[in-house]
């Protein structure tokens, strides 16, 4: 059998991937920017949900395909990855092209729980339109719709860990915010069941299923990072409590950063909830899914990575205010003509120290704002290293009595030190 297999370098398409293969099935796994690399029974195309909206450009690459798979998916719109393109627009194309093909038996479509009558928000209803699209096909199809998918590489489980790992959780409103987690495992565990034995054939001749993807139990949002905390070998979760409003305002910001998961969309979808039964995922695998009491493999690893994906970014602030706070008072908040006879001691000619002082301002000031925008900071930090390490010499033997102060102004760069090695080290790892 001959998969083409769409997404299959995002979280569940991974994983899908890997046992499809196992499983012995030819697979055409369509990516944005094929490896150069391969497998056996493995063959990567180029594919792009932004640009590919016209089916003729999907009929090309379905010849000989039995099964299609689609499994591409975004939380957050950015640039002209739209939800209305990579949901609806790009799906609905390569369903059509499905339908026009003389070799393609069946289509799976990775959809979402709430993707349904009541979908309120712009991710729920892009998918609800290529679901609906679908089904109305005359092709043999299933719409397999979870709950919050947990894998130890998906990004919103990295986020829920992180979050439970803090040491305080935000609860907004008073929605029981229900949800019911099923393992990355389970989900692609009733993919592969559907491909070898399809479901039959609906009342009245429909050809289309929509099934529910979840975990054994709901729970509350809050109860479900209190298992994950738990799991990692933490104590309770603290929650607290805060009006809706709260929450709504907080999202408003988290928009406007990089990659956040957070956003009022997201918030309405939670308060909404996201469970249902889970009779048909025992089906599919053949017993009850994972508990979330299991999701945790590793508990000591997984709650240090928890814990860094928090505390590093609170180390990088603190030390790029460090810099900027440092620029301030140099360049006037501590007396100008003191600071000159501190340069004068070190052995800086009085003419040169305005341009000393002030371009030692500046390149502070440069230095806190590159902590906080750049992307790549990895040689940022190895030249802090070495400006520190310069500036704690020069003051050493020019300006000792910084050395012996009972403050201890000049020791206190050793930890410094240790933080910004710290920081090189992990930029290099990650």
């Amino acid at each position: 059998m001959r998969i083409l297999l769409t997404g299959a370098s995002g979280f569940i398409g991974r994983h899908l991937l890997n046992v499809l293969l196992a499983e012995g099935y030819y697979v055409v796994a369509a990516v944005r920017k094929p490896p150069a690399a391969t497998r056996a029974r493995l063959r990567y195309i180029e594919a792009d949900f932004v640009k590919d909206t016209d089916k003729s450009v999907w009929l090309a690459r379905l010849d000989g395909i039995d099964v299609v798979i689609n499994t591409v998916g975004i939380f957050r719109e950015h640039g002209k990855q739209t939800f209305a393109t990579v949901h609806s627009d790009t799906p609905r194309a390569l369903f059509a092209a499905c339908v026009e093909s003389d070799d393609v038996r069946m289509v799976l479509q990775l959809s979402a729980l709430g993707a349904d009558q009541q979908a309120e928000s712009a991710y729920h209803l892009s998918k609800k339109a290529a679901d609906d699209y679908l089904a109305l096909l005359p092709l043999r199809s299933a719409i397999l719709q979870p709950s919050l998918v947990y894998g130890k590489d998906g990004v919103s489980a990295r986020v829920f860990r992180t979050l439970a790992s803090m040491p305080l959780c935000a609860r907004f409103g008073s929605a029981p915010q229900l949800v019911q987690p099923i393992h990355v495992d389970d989900v692609v565990s009733a993919i592969a069941s559907l491909i070898r034995r399809p479901l039959p054939v609906g009342p009245g001749g429909a050809t289309a299923q929509r099934i529910a993807l979840v975990g054994p139990a709901a729970l509350p949002f809050t109860d479900y990072l209190a298992a994950l905390r738990s799991s990692m070998g933490l104590g309770k979760l603290r929650v607290l409590r805060l009006p809706a409003w709260c929450g709504s305002a907080l999202a408003g910001l988290a928009r406007l950063l990089p990659g956040s998961l957070l956003n009022r969309d997201a918030l309405r979808m939670l308060d909404r909830g996201s469970s249902a039964d889970s009779g048909m995922t025992v089906r599919l695998i053949g017993r009850l899914p994972r508990p979330v009491s299991s999701f945790i493999d590793d508990p000591a690893a997984e709650r240090m990575q928890a814990k860094l994906h928090w505390l590093m970014p609170v180390l990088r602030v603190s030390i790029a205010a460090v810099w900027i706070a440092t620029a301030a008072v140099s360049a006037g908040l501590y007396p100008v003509e003191q600071s000159y006879q501190l340069l004068e001691r070190t052995g800086v000619p009085p003419a040169l120290a305005p341009l000393m002082l002030y371009g030692a301002c500046a390149l502070d000031l440069l230095i806190g704002i590159g902590i906080l925008t750049l992307k790549r900071r990895r040689w940022l930090w190895g030249a802090q290293l070495l400006l520190i390490g310069f500036y704690t010499l020069v003051i050493a033997f020019k300006l000792p009595e910084f050395l012996l102060h009972p403050y201890g102004p000049l020791t206190k760069n050793l930890p410094m030190l240790a933080a910004i090695w710290l920081l090189f080290e992990l930029d290099e790892e990650k």
